[in-house]
């Protein structure tokens, strides 16, 4: 298949050794852009690649991305980074795709690996990574976005690729450093160019890493300062991130703001679980367990768990303080093997 897989990496030899097994197979050419490994990060990769190529270091990352692009031997690129491994690709369904959209940018599912309240969750989103280059490249220092070489908008599509990352799973000296330097990249680019919505929406996920949530909820309360359209991804995660925050530093009262975004974001079951938890948090009770069960008849979320057991534990925890244990129980069934509800279930149960 003509296409060439272009990543960029610096000290990440584990990372990107997984990420090479799981790639390696499909046949696609792979180049690797590194940008000053000292781990052995550039001999593990001959293993899997000739096209090993070092780029100095230059805190910007869309021209590191787009130095790695530019090696590739065929025009139509799949970016991947190191920390991201393939899950699935349907070979003939991707080749039908690409011949039917060659100008568009094609979309993969990224399910993401997230560390919240002691356990490991999962959320699900699409990012826009295969695409031809003559048309397109990318632009920003950090979270950099491909943009249109014409200026213009463009369409996507939905591609075969499912792809697994990693990078929120680190430890609290990593997570600290990548968001304090994410921080100052992206400071570096609002002084450069102005308020920006994505770029304050960022900062606001930064501060949110290293669980400085009143810095947080500030950038994303001004990021969603701007008229915004409400369908960009960026956008509904920076809505409920927001709230997330606020709850996290203790404004729970603020956070029933958000009623005044239902219309916008209300259908979704992410959103309806975030409404659940911020009524739950001003001891609004029956309405937190309507929407909890608003969200667990939802077909489809980003965030695992949220359209069912979270969503019936929560609900379940609620009937149990508020006395009505018949009801918690049957909430606490209805979450299968979620080990915080089966606790919960043996503990009424005596």
């Amino acid at each position: 298949m003509m296409l060439s897989v272009c990543i960029i990496t610096k000290n990440e030899k584990e990372n990107l050794e997984r990420c090479l097994e799981q790639i390696s197979g499909y046949g696609f050419e792979i180049v690797v852009a590194d940008t000053g490994s000292e781990d052995g990060t550039l001999q593990m990769a001959q293993r899997y690649t000739d096209c090993i190529y070092e780029f100095e270091w230059c805190g910007d990352f869309a021209k590191a991305k787009n130095f790695a692009v530019s090696k590739a031997k065929n025009n139509m690129v799949f970016v991947v980074d190191s920390d991201e491994y393939v899950r699935r690709i349907e070979i003939e369904k991707l080749k039908q795709q690409i011949a039917k959209h060659p100008k568009a940018v094609g979309r993969v599912q990224r399910v993401n690996f997230i560390r919240q309240d002691h356990e490991i969750r999962e959320s699900r989103e699409y990012i826009n990574r295969l695409f031809d280059r003559r048309y397109y490249c990318y632009e920003g220092k950090i979270h950099e976005q491909l943009v249109a070489k014409d200026g213009n908008l463009y369409p996507v599509y939905d591609t075969t690729i499912i792809m697994e990352h990693s990078g929120y799973l680190l430890s609290e000296p990593q997570r600290i450093e990548k968001a304090r330097r994410n921080i100052q990249l992206l400071e570096e680019t609002l002084k450069e160019n102005g308020p920006d919505p994505y770029i304050l929406s960022q900062l606001g996920k930064s501060y949110y890493m290293i669980n400085d949530y009143e810095r947080a909820s500030d950038f994303f309360s001004e990021a969603l300062s701007f008229d915004l359209d409400p369908k960009l991804e960026y956008v509904i995660d920076a809505v409920e991130s927001y709230g997330y925050a606020l709850l996290n530093s203790g404004k729970a009262d603020q956070a029933l703001g958000l009623e005044g975004v239902y219309e916008e974001f209300g259908k979704s079951a992410d959103f309806q679980f975030l409404m659940g938890l911020i009524y739950m948090n001003n001891e609004m009770f029956e309405r937190a367990i309507e929407e909890f069960l608003k969200a667990s008849r939802q077909k489809e979320s980003r965030m695992k768990g949220v359209n069912s057991y979270l969503a019936l534990y929560n609900a379940g925890v609620i009937y149990e303080c508020t006395g009505n244990t018949a009801r918690a129980l049957e909430m606490y069934r209805c979450c299968g093997d979620y080990e915080p509800a089966q606790k919960r279930y043996k503990k009424i149960k005596g």
